[in-house]
C-alpha cells in the first residue's frame, strides 16, 4: 500500500511538472506582448519627461503620466508570469526599479525568446523528417565509424534520437528561463508568494514562542496577584475567625465576627479585581465597547473613548483589542505624566485600527516589556503594533490588525 502510495505521489508530480513546463513554454511566448510594448513604453515615458523638463508648468503631470505607464507596464508582465508560472510577485518596489526590471527584462527575454523559438523549430524538423521519411519509405541507412566504435542506423531513427535530445535540451531550458524571470522580478520589484510564505512561517514561529513566554509572564502575575493580595486577605480572615471561634467574652466574639464579615467583603472585591484583569466578563457579555468603557472608568486618567465599529469583530481580534487598549491606559497613566488619554477604535473595509494618544512626556520604549507583549499579541494576528514617543511627547500608540487573513 505504502509503495502504491509513494508510486501515485512520484506520477503526480511528474504530471504537475509537466504541466508547469508546458505552461512555462506558453509564457515565454506570452511574453512578446510586453517585449514589444517596452520600446514604445520606453519611447513615450522618456517622451514625456522631455517635455516636463522643458515645461516646468507641466512638469508634475509628465512625471505622474511617465509613472503609471511604467507601473501598467510592468504589472502586465508581473500578471503574465503568475498566469502562467504560477509565481505572484507582489511589487513593493519604488517606480525606478519598475523601470530597471523593464529595461533588462528585454534583452534577457528576447534571448530566451530565440533559443526557445529555435529548439522548437528543430525540434519540429528532427520529428517530422522521420515521420516523413517512415511514411514514405525513403529512409536510408547512416555509418558511422569512430576509431573503436561502429555504428550502423537509419536516417527515421537518427532523426528521432535528435529530436529527443532536442526535448529535453527544450524542457530543461524551458525550466530555467523561468526561474531566471522570478529571480529578475523578485530581486528588482519584490518578494514572490513562497517569499511571503517563508516570512510567514518565520513570523509564526516568533510569535508562538512570544506567545508561549507570554502565557509564562501572565501566570507569574497572576500568581503574585494572588499571593501579595488574596491570600494575605485569606490569612487575615482565617485568623479572625479562629480568635473569634477560641473568644470567651461574647462581645468580643461579636466584634471580631464582624471585622471577618468586612475582610470577606474586601476579599470578594479583591477576587472580582483579579478576575477582571485576568479577562473581563463584560468582553463575552456586553461587547467590545462595553468593556472598553469600563476600562475608562475604572482608570485614574479622563479619557476621551471614540468607537466607530461598522461590525461585530471576531472573537479573537475583539480580545487583542481590548488588552492592547488596556494597556496603553496602564502605560499612560503609570509612567506618561499625561493629563488625558484619546482612544480611537475604528473598522475599516479590510482592517480595525486602534489608536491610544496621551499628552504626557514622551520617551516610551517600543522594547519595553509591556509594549513587546502588546506587540505580541498584535503580531499573532498578522498585524502591527508601532510606537511613535519622542521626548517630551505626545505618544501614539498603533495597532492594525488585518480581518481577514
Amino acid at each position: 500500500m505504502l509503495r502504491q502510495l509513494s508510486d501515485h505521489a512520484r506520477i503526480g508530480h511528474a504530471a504537475a511538472l509537466t504541466r508547469a513546463r508546458w505552461r512555462g513554454f506558453l509564457g515565454i511566448f506570452a511574453g512578446i506582448v510586453t517585449s514589444l510594448l517596452t520600446p514604445a513604453w520606453a519611447l513615450a515615458a522618456g517622451g514625456a519627461l522631455l517635455v516636463g523638463r522643458a515645461r516646468p508648468s507641466i512638469r508634475a503631470h509628465a512625471h505622474a503620466s511617465a509613472v503609471r505607464w511604467t507601473l501598467w507596464l510592468s504589472a502586465r508582465d508581473l500578471a503574465r508570469l503568475s498566469r502562467w508560472t504560477g509565481t505572484t510577485v507582489r511589487a513593493e518596489a519604488a517606480p525606478v526599479r519598475h523601470v530597471l526590471y523593464l529595461v533588462l527584462r528585454l534583452p534577457a527575454h528576447l534571448v530566451v525568446l530565440y533559443a526557445v523559438f529555435s529548439l522548437t523549430n528543430v525540434l519540429a524538423l528532427l520529428v517530422a523528417g522521420p515521420l516523413w521519411q517512415l511514411a514514405t519509405g525513403t529512409r536510408t541507412e547512416v555509418r558511422l565509424d569512430w576509431p573503436g566504435v561502429r555504428v550502423h542506423s537509419d536516417t527515421a531513427l537518427l532523426g528521432l534520437t535528435m529530436a529527443l535530445v532536442v526535448l529535453v535540451l527544450l524542457w530543461f531550458g524551458v525550466g530555467v528561463a523561468a526561474a531566471a524571470e522570478r529571480g529578475l522580478a523578485r530581486a528588482l520589484l519584490g518578494p514572490t508568494g513562497e517569499d511571503l510564505l517563508r516570512r510567514r512561517i518565520d513570523e509564526l514561529t516568533r510569535t508562538r514562542q512570544g506567545a508561549v513566554r507570554a502565557v509564562d509572564a501572565e501566570r507569574r502575575r497572576i500568581e503574585r496577584d494572588l499571593h501579595d493580595g488574596v491570600q494575605q486577605q485569606v490569612v487575615a480572615l482565617a485568623m479572625l475567625l479562629g480568635r473569634a471561634q477560641r473568644g470567651q467574652d461574647p462581645r468580643r466574639t461579636l466584634d471580631l465576627v464582624r471585622q471577618a464579615h468586612t475582610e470577606s467583603r474586601a476579599l470578594l472585591d479583591e477576587l472580582r479585581e483579579v478576575a477582571w484583569r485576568i479577562y473581563p466578563n463584560a468582553l463575552d457579555t456586553l461587547g467590545l465597547e462595553a468593556a472598553l468603557t469600563e476600562v475608562v472608568e475604572r482608570g485614574p486618567l479622563p479619557v476621551t473613548l471614540r468607537v466607530d465599529v461598522s461590525a461585530t469583530l471576531p472573537e479573537e481580534v475583539a480580545t487583542a483589542v481590548y488588552f492592547v487598549a488596556r494597556e496603553a491606559l496602564t502605560n499612560a497613566a503609570k509612567h506618561a505624566e499625561a493629563d488625558g488619554v484619546v482612544l480611537d477604535l475604528a473598522t475599516h473595509e479590510d482592517r480595525w485600527e486602534l489608536v491610544v494618544s496621551d499628552d504626557g512626556r514622551g520617551g516610551a520604549d517600543p522594547a519595553g516589556g509591556g509594549l513587546t507583549g502588546l506587540a505580541r499579541r498584535v503580531a499573532a494576528l498578522d498585524g502591527t503594533l508601532t510606537v511613535d514617543s519622542p521626548d517630551g511627547g505626545p505618544t501614539t500608540v498603533r495597532a492594525v490588525v488585518p480581518l481577514r487573513r
